[in-house]
């Protein structure tokens, strides 16, 4: 079995608006990567906040008290922090210039996944522009999926991903925000080991270690490479959502 991972070469940049599927399969053509049934594709969250015109402009918020005051204990800009409010259900963890919050799709993050980075310069923005997460990220996964496979005829699972924190660890690593058409959790228990035991426990997060793979491709800063084309995925598709993957609140324990 082998598994490959393959940058789409110089993908265009994205602006609101713009067809995510019309470019990925211009970038498939130029890259020399002929689709097949049960590929999948790793997009970074970036390109799709961008093509949903996820972008919020600083001068335009009116910071609430409650930013004010979280503005003040973190030493953030409260316009700022009025956006992660907005983007959040709750704040869980703060510190200075630090906000951890559960963010609208579901998952806990920093910031509630607001970036700066990547955002100026394209159009001519200044620092005060910032990128939002895509509002569904499942629903933008699905839409992209579906517009493919009309275009393909062929069967095919999409992945976004975005770069996450962990508990407990140092670093960033290749997290799935949305995803369809490939299972989010591989559940391997009852199958039986090298030597006849039976698994108890063992359930796979199978996107995220596809996104944590794909991940190393894409890069972090000027690589213009926000998405990956995955073949030889060891497990079948079929329909799923994020929610495989968040842990409910009365097993989590770092809450």
């Amino acid at each position: 079995m082998t598994l490959t991972f393959s940058p789409l070469q110089a993908f265009p940049l994205v602006k609101p608006g713009d067809s995510l599927a019309d470019l990925v399969l211009k970038s498939l053509r130029e890259s020399n990567i002929e689709l097949q049934n049960e590929d999948i594709l790793v997009v970074a969250q970036k390109i799709v906040s961008k093509s949903e015109g996820r972008l919020r402009n600083l001068n335009d918020v009116v910071p609430s008290q409650e930013a004010i005051e979280l503005a003040a204990e973190t030493g953030k800009d409260p316009r700022f922090v009025e956006l992660v409010l907005q983007e959040s259900v709750s704040v869980l963890r703060k510190r200075e210039n630090t906000i951890i919050v559960e963010q609208k799709n579901g998952f806990v993050c920093a910031n509630a996944g607001i970036d700066h980075s990547n955002v100026r310069g394209e159009w001519g923005f200044e620092d005060d522009w910032v990128l939002l997460l895509p509002e569904n990220a499942d629903r933008s996964a699905d839409n992209l999926r579906k517009e493919l496979e009309d275009k393909t005829k062929l069967k095919l699972g999409i992945l976004i991903i975005d770069s996450h924190g962990r508990a407990w660890r140092n670093g960033t690593v290749g997290t799935t925000i949305g995803l369809s058409g490939l299972p989010g959790l591989v559940d391997l228990r009852g199958t039986k080991d090298l030597f006849g035991y039976s698994l108890r426990i063992t359930q796979v997060a199978a996107a995220d270690e596809l996104a944590a793979g794909a991940s190393l491709l894409m890069g972090q800063a000027a690589e213009r490479t926000p998405v990956i084309h995955v073949r030889g995925f060891p497990y079948p598709l079929r329909e799923s959502s994020l929610s495989e993957l968040i842990r409910p609140k009365d097993l989590d324990l770092f809450r």
